[in-house]
């Protein structure tokens, strides 16, 4: 996830739902990202309530989807399967493992991203840092996971008019409610069920941020 320009387009950040079938879901998100590559920056890797094996399995297979499309594949918590596996890099939140601890086990050229909730504070420190990216949120109500922290689009304001490490807005975010955070400033939009769950598919999913993020 490279430092952005200024007139580069807002991309989405695709998460993987909390279980799946690593075979089947290479797959789906193949078809995803082929729906409209140019619009899709990164995918992340955020199981839940599995094994290490099965998130060990799900890298192996899932980055080499990531890297036809020239896309990283960042692993959400565990910095060890990311360095075991080949995937581009790790996601760390507060109570995960810290920066320098997955940047000490990944080395200088992984990405790292570091969730930052609603807090000016935590990100100045993870930029500081030397975090690749930073995430704010949760900006929606989100069925994929309870939010104990609520954003709103002038963290992206200020963010976007201090620095240009990137950020990426998180938390219920849909073709519909999304213009506000590209508008602020977002770098990048963390989709789940808005991409997953689309009644049409995930290839449909996709499309539907085409129009906003290209405008």
């Amino acid at each position: 996830m490279n430092v952005k320009v200024t007139d580069e387009p807002c991309k989405l950040y695709l998460l993987t739902p909390p279980q799946l079938d690593a075979d089947t879901f290479a797959d789906d998100l193949s078809r995803a990202i082929a729906a409209k590559p140019e619009i899709v920056g990164a995918v992340q890797l955020r199981l839940k309530d599995v094994s290490d094996d099965d998130i060990r399995r799900a890298a192996e297979a899932l980055t080499p989807v990531c890297h036809n499309f020239d896309i990283p594949l960042i692993v959400n918590d565990r910095p060890d399967i990311a360095r075991d596996t080949g995937a581009d890099g790790v996601h760390v939140g507060q109570q995960d493992a810290s920066y320098d601890e997955a940047r000490t086990l990944l080395g200088p050229d992984a990405i790292i991203g570091v969730t930052c909730h609603a807090s000016r504070d935590l990100a100045i420190e993870a930029g500081d840092a030397g975090a690749d990216y930073v995430a704010f949120g949760a900006f929606f109500p989100s069925q994929s996971k309870e939010a104990r922290h609520h954003a709103t689009p002038d963290i992206l304001e200020f963010w976007s008019e201090m620095t240009v490490i990137p950020c990426v807005a998180i938390g219920g975010i849909t073709a519909e409610n999304c213009r506000p955070l590209v508008d602020a400033g977002a770098n990048y939009l963390a989709v789940i069920g808005s991409i997953w769950n689309h009644p049409d598919g995930p290839e449909a999913g996709v499309r539907a941020f085409a129009g906003v993020l290209a405008s």
